[in-house]
């Protein structure tokens, strides 16, 4: 959502985030975003390449996306054979922010790519065409993953995350992720403030089994449910319980907080 100041996509800040990551982009650092699901990285690198002034590539990763898919391939048209850039070597030749969303979901062998934009070199091989792209100003590499719940199922080689500075994000304090609720789900603040501590009552069911917690993103989805005219508990159920979990205790549980919070 963008604000009144000029088209600037809204962000919060919860330290000295923005300054480090400034220094970075100086300093032509690549920069890892740490933290859970819905916690605000994917708006921060919003509001970085605004601050910035710098286009941004976001490529989400997944276990299918190859090198191709990044560095690009070789197209048959009408014309006969012809290159097409992938993101990745698109924002390397205009200098922009690109961002890998959940970079572990790719697979190791299409991280190694990265590997030569990330240190002193910023440069992409692109060995089906021999060429050597160096890196145009302003370009930065971004990469983000979830810790604690990725750490389960795979997690990044030492080799890879010794390329990047690293940020840690956490869901915001109280007060403040109630000033975001209500900023970005068009609510007021009581009803912001009872969402977030919604929020925080489910939070503490990760210890009897809840995979993920409910994010910043969920309690927002809530807001602007009861904003367009949804009773509260109803929108609590649809936005932030089911999204979280089909197993019946688990559900029980959440409801009941539901309940307790908007009697």
């Amino acid at each position: 959502m963008d604000g009144a100041d000029g088209g600037a996509p809204y962000y919060l800040a919860s330290g000295n985030e923005v300054a480090l990551f400034e220094q970075c982009h100086a300093r032509q650092l690549a920069v890892m975003l740490k933290g859970p699901t819905g916690c605000g990285k994917t708006r921060f690198v919003e509001y970085m390449a605004w601050r910035l002034g710098r286009p941004l590539v976001t490529i989400s990763c997944h276990d299918d996306l190859s090198a191709s898919d990044l560095v690009g391939r070789f197209l048959i048209g009408h014309a006969g054979t012809v290159w097409q850039d992938g993101p990745l070597t698109r924002a390397v030749r205009e200098g922009a922010l690109c961002y890998l969303d959940e970079v572990v979901e790719a697979r190791q062998d299409t991280v190694v790519v990265l590997h030569p934009l990330s240190d002193h070199r910023r440069i992409l091989p692109i060995d089906k065409t021999g060429e050597t792209v160096a890196a145009a100003a302003g370009f930065q590499l971004v990469v983000s993953y979830n810790p604690g719940y990725q750490r389960m199922l795979k997690d990044m080689k030492p080799s890879t995350r010794q390329r990047f500075v690293a940020l840690d994000f956490a869901f915001p304090p109280p007060e403040r992720e109630s000033a975001i609720v209500a900023r970005e789900g068009g609510v007021g603040h009581d009803l912001a403030h009872a969402l977030v501590s919604l929020g925080q009552r489910l939070r503490g069911l990760h210890d009897r089994g809840l995979a993920e917690v409910p994010s910043t993103r969920l309690l927002i989805a809530a807001a602007r449910l009861v904003a367009g005219g949804i009773p509260v508990q109803q929108a609590c159920h649809a936005a932030i319980v089911a999204p979280l979990s089909d197993e019946p205790t688990l559900v029980g549980a959440m409801r009941d907080l539901v309940g307790l919070t908007f009697v």
